[in-house]
């Protein structure tokens, strides 16, 4: 269990019409595909609390109201093989029930399977975060886990 949960379980991405977003229980990832060669000086990529804003050579890609609220100073975005950019949020609420539906208020939403697999996935995230002795990346859940699942933590241990 050396490497990181996401990692171990995989991505449950969202395709959009320039790349992809995904999340985990921390942070929301996004991922613009760039056209060959662009450099840095090319970028020009503003985050905010709840907003984003992207351009590349001038052209915008990507700007609005982020679904939920993110700690702006720890947002970074990197120009990866001179071909695609990868933003990391932080989000606020790092809860398993604060599952983005959406990257944008109203646009780039995960269709219903999509947002399913993402709140599952957030789910198992939280049981591995409460059980660190245990492997939950291939487990597979059912019944009802939508706002992070049943809360176990009133339990006597």
């Amino acid at each position: 269990m050396s490497a990181p949960f996401e990692e171990r379980s995989g991505v449950v991405p969202c395709g959009t019409p320039w790349g992809r977003w995904y999340q985990t229980l921390e942070e929301v990832f996004i991922e613009v595909r760039v056209p060959p060669g662009t450099r840095a000086k090319d970028v020009r990529c503003s985050l905010q609390s709840r907003h984003i804003a992207l351009s590349v050579r001038g052209q915008e890609v990507l700007q609005g109201k982020l679904f939920d609220s993110t700690i702006t100073d720890e947002g970074t975005w990197t120009l990866e093989d001179r071909k695609l950019i990868r933003i990391v949020l932080m989000k606020t609420n790092r809860d398993a029930g604060n599952c983005w539906t959406s990257l944008l208020e109203n646009e780039y939403a995960a269709d219903p399977w999509v947002q399913d697999q993402m709140q599952r996935k957030l789910t198992l995230e939280r049981f591995q975060r409460e059980n660190p002795g245990f492997d939950f990346s291939g487990a597979e859940i059912s019944g009802n886990y939508s706002k992070g699942g049943p809360d176990f933590s009133n339990l006597e241990k």
